[in-house]
């Protein structure tokens, strides 16, 4: 049925291409950020591009992880008609690049000296041979923990600082009768809960022999089969409804204290704060427990395709849009996210916010900041999904906890 209701989409984009068509002086952009906190935040896009004149032709498609965006995109080139602007994450984007399918933006970059404040770890995407091909939006970092204050309060639970104290506080709200992790059952969801078990078990190291090089002795080690066995755990603290549940649902559930936890992006936060809440006093934010120093990222970029020839003026516009200072500062302030400068200051942030901003440039510093697998950061999309299979297939009950990390070893060998 999914597969039937997608390529179902996919023809009206193609039959519909006449209407959707931005006109001259506007940009029309493909986006994945449907979402009331994500709708928010790319309004702040909109005002200012409007401001200046050019006309916003929306193209949203629905689905957290991209996927579905990506299918329509692959229809829109197809047939010739590729859109303005491109929402797009990690390895996605050099793809489309060694295609020579996007535009050469050197020239706004050379202009404003993003080569100077942009992180070498976010220009890694957003470079193609040397030629900037997108324009970073933020800094996501993906190993979060979301949770009701009012729930743990009534709970008696402290923030968990370690794998040990997380697990108790799962079975003391479980016996109190309440549910202790929000969780939507989709691939990618799970994928990015793996994600900061897998850095929590092993620490950097591990994951960046396994994800990032690719190890099969890492793959198949002890400490992954440990990391699948707290999969478990996880699976054993959602709610039995959480089957394709989507992520700002589960968001949703800690919101209105239907459950305490949510593991996941702070793209969460921006759920929080559209919804009126105040960090510190109706939610709390702290790392994965066992992940204080780490942080595992993805990055929202615009990839901005060749139109035919050289950089349109709108095109230009959009993109020094985004990397302005105070577009980077308004954006991120209400998305949740750091922003993809490294001079934009944290006054606007909430505590949250701040953190994310503190955390972000000591990782840097340390060397332990890392693009997430989850998010196509870590290792190229056909790896990332063959990850996706194994740890969802064993969060479904297919595999035990051995068998899933001797699967993981045979799925990215068969990947690569």
């Amino acid at each position: 049925m999914r597969k039937t209701i997608l390529k179902i989409s996919t023809a009206l984009v193609i039959g519909g291409m006449s209407a959707n068509v931005a006109a001259a002086g506007d940009v029309e952009v493909l986006h994945w950020w449907t979402s009331g906190g994500e709708a928010s935040a790319l309004n702040v896009l909109k005002q200012d591009l409007e401001g200046q004149g050019i006309g916003w032709n929306d193209m949203p498609v629905a689905g957290g992880g991209g996927e579905s965006a990506m299918t329509v995109l692959r229809a829109r080139v197809t047939a010739g008609n590729a859109p303005t602007a491109v929402q797009m994450l990690g390895f996605d984007i050099l793809d489309w690049a060694g295609e020579g399918a996007l535009a050469d933006l050197n020239a706004v970059a050379e202009a404003e000296g993003w080569d100077a404040v942009v992180p070498e770890a976010l220009q890694a995407f957003a470079k193609h041979d040397g030629k900037w091909v997108s324009a970073p939006v933020n800094v996501h970092s993906t190993n979060w923990v979301w949770a009701n204050k009012s729930v743990l309060d009534a709970n008696g639970i402290a923030v968990p600082t370690t794998w040990e104290e997380f697990e108790a506080a799962l079975a003391t709200l479980s016996a109190a009768g309440v549910t202790p992790i929000a969780h939507g059952g989709q691939a990618w969801q799970e994928a990015t809960v793996f994600d900061a078990i897998a850095m929590s078990t092993g620490g950097p190291d591990f994951y960046k022999s396994a994800f990032v090089d690719l190890d099969e002795g890492a793959l198949g080690s002890d400490t992954m089969v440990e990391a699948f066995r707290r999969m478990d755990v996880i699976r054993a603290n959602v709610d039995e409804n959480f089957s394709g549940r989507d992520w700002n649902l589960a968001t949703a559930m800690v919101i209105n204290g239907d459950a305490a936890f949510q593991l996941m992006g702070d793209w969460a936060k921006g759920e929080f704060i559209n919804a009126g809440k105040v960090p510190g006093e109706d939610f709390l934010c702290f790392r994965f427990p066992g992940t204080a120093d780490q942080v595992t990222f993805n990055a929202d970029q615009f990839a901005l395709f060749d139109q035919g020839g050289d950089v349109s003026s709108e095109q230009a516009s959009l993109a020094s849009a985004i990397l302005s200072p105070s577009f980077q500062s308004a954006f991120n302030v209400v998305k949740g996210s750091a922003p993809a400068r490294t001079d934009v200051s944290d006054e606007a942030f909430d505590a949250c916010g701040k953190k994310a901003i503190a955390d972000l440039a000591a990782a840097a510093h340390t060397g332990n900041l890392f693009g997430s697998m989850a998010h196509g950061h870590a290792a190229p999309a056909g790896i990332k999904n063959a990850i996706y299979d194994v740890v969802t297939a064993h969060f479904n009950g297919e595999f035990d906890a051995g068998t899933a990390a001797e699967e993981l070893v045979d799925a990215v060998s068969i990947a690569k």
